[in-house]
């Protein structure tokens, strides 16, 4: 089986290769490692968006990026200017990314799904003074009362079909030279991106993330199996992180990066089969789709899972035949944990697995003490490279951290070997009669049912016992709860799970609230009125109206 020759094949061990990594110089900015790449592989694809079939090689990417670079530099962007960039899986979003890298100029990515109220708080908050967007989110703009104060209709570019009231993005590399004639000084840790998270509660914070962040970040994730990966593929949206440290990724390996329109968890395992790609973010979407018999007919080596269900991983590796391990991390501290290939008795384990090279990681209580092995706590994590804080929000980025230990927000426990094993989130807890409940580990013994397509537990006010645990259920297609009555549920988590930890109240949705980043909403369901209304109480053994 590939599976077993991937793990068997024998690298470095993990403390050679963070030796290693940790051992060698970055390069001196994105455009740095972009010029290197091209040096060496000027005539390799660079990228491929394969639905609209936009494809660069290294040379062309570079022409492109400094004819860009050049044309925003005559319209006023310079160094630190705040542009922001609304745009799609499209070519031009890695290329005015990579330019205002150039410029030492700064991105503010929008997601393509915000309304005009979500676009207008973004704009005015990151101080953004130049719009990039695309045709097809001009209604978002056009909803706006007014223009944001610091933007002007001539600083407004989009991307895609010709229009009569802004400028056009392609009209700025008109009879631009492919060489950069604007260039400045730029250091490592001269702010990129100002890259807000989904946020669960109120609007998202600006992470402020330097050139560092995204050189070391892709280093590490391309480098941390002593193996190399060239074929590559991206489907989230590149106004996430993830598809921004995947290229960089492949800028390194000199590799391709395979670019999907959006995600399709329907035709994800044909697209991996088609372009032959070695290493990928799998998402569960994909593993949700019905067992075909030519799924383990691929070339993955690897793949990266994040909060994948703990009892599916190893069904996960069986049906693919290829290496899948968990890994932990976040906007605002990129890389942080990752299970090594060459340990897999780890699948399964509920691991996230050990520190990522540039990282310490440790379990400390509410002061920042750190707790023995064993103990539950915050995860804290501290390394080069992390956020700078969060843009205008000082008493936030005074509270994100002990001193130089990032604190997470994320209750996780550390065993003998190093290992770290996430709990649930520090405001993810329910209270029930003294004993603290992580809501995760109640929803994993939940997703363990196969008729559960997602479930998410918030806490519910009792006068007795402070707390009650409430499960909300989302059940698969074409099934109702007479396929999985209430019965069946508190009988499966009876038999995973402490008394005190088994859900009180028990109701069926059509589906939970997401955040922007496809996170269960907690604060929407923890503020819904009348909790308990529709479900099954398990104490009184009846439906409540």
């Amino acid at each position: 089986m590939r599976r077993e020759r991937v793990i068997a094949e024998g690298r470095e061990s993990v403390g050679e290769i963070r030796r290693k990594i940790e051992s060698e110089p970055l390069p001196a900015s994105i455009g740095a490692l972009l010029d290197a790449t091209c040096a060496q592989a000027p005539n390799s694809t660079a990228w491929h968006f394969f639905e609209s079939g936009e494809r660069a090689t290294y040379a062309e990417v570079r022409a492109m990026v400094n004819r860009l670079a050049n044309g925003l530099h005559a319209r006023g962007v310079r160094k630190g200017t705040k542009v922001a960039v609304m745009l799609p899986n499209v070519a031009a979003m890695p290329t005015t990314w990579l330019a205002l890298a150039r410029l030492g100029a700064v991105m503010v990515p929008v997601n393509i799904a915000y309304t005009p109220r979500e676009l207008e708080y973004v704009i005015d908050d990151s101080d953004a003074s130049y719009l990039v967007i695309h045709a097809q989110c001009l209604p978002a703009l056009d909803g706006l009362e007014r223009l944001p104060a610091a933007i002007e209709r001539e600083r407004i570019f989009v991307v895609g079909e010709a229009n009569q009231r802004y400028g056009q993005w392609s009209d700025l590399s008109e009879a631009q030279s492919p060489e950069l004639q604007c260039a400045v000084a730029i250091d490592r840790d001269d702010l990129m991106n100002i890259q807000y998270t989904s946020g669960t509660t109120g609007f998202p914070k600006g992470c402020l993330l330097s050139h560092r962040y995204w050189l070391l970040l892709a280093k590490v994730q391309g480098e941390h199996d002593g193996r190399t990966y060239t074929r590559v593929m991206a489907a989230n949206p590149f106004f996430y992180m993830t598809p921004q440290w995947l290229l960089l990724l492949v800028f390194y390996t000199r590799g391709t990066l395979f670019v999907a329109r959006r995600l399709s968890g329907s035709r994800y395992i044909d697209w991996i089969r088609e372009h032959r790609i070695q290493f990928c973010l799998f998402p569960e979407a994909a593993y949700k789709q019905p067992p075909q018999a030519g799924d383990a007919d691929n070339e993955i080596v690897r793949v990266s899972t994040y909060g994948f269900p703990r009892n599916e991983q190893r069904r996960l590796e069986e049906r693919y035949d290829f290496v899948a391990r968990e890994a932990f991390g976040m906007t605002e501290i990129g890389t942080a944990l990752y299970v090594p290939i060459d340990a897999p008795e780890m699948v399964g384990s509920g691991s996230c697995g050990l520190p990522e090279p540039y990282r310490e990681c440790r379990i400390a209580d509410e002061q920042g003490g750190t707790l023995p092995v064993g103990a539950v706590g915050e995860l804290v994590i501290r390394g080069p490279g992390m956020l700078q804080g969060y843009y205008k929000k000082p008493e936030a980025t005074a509270a994100a951290f002990h001193g130089e230990w990032f604190r997470t927000g994320d209750l996780f426990r550390q065993d003998e070997r190093g290992y770290f094993y996430i709990v649930g989130r520090v405001k993810d807890m329910i209270r029930r009669s003294g004993e603290n409940i992580a809501a995760r580990e109640v929803e994993e013994v939940i997703l363990g049912l196969p008729a559960v397509a997602e479930v998410g537990c918030v806490p519910v006010p009792d006068d007795r016992r402070g707390e009650e645990v409430k499960a909300l259920i989302v059940l698969q297609p074409e099934l109702s709860q007479e396929d999985l009555p209430p019965a069946a549920v508190l009988a499966h988590c009876r038999a995973g799970l402490a008394p005190f930890k088994v859900p009180r109240y028990i109701a069926y949705v059509p589906a939970l609230p997401k955040t922007g980043s496809n996170k269960i909403a907690k604060a929407e369901l923890r503020a819904r009125p009348n909790p308990t209304s529709g479900c099954y109480d398990a104490l009184e053994q009846r439906w409540l109206p």
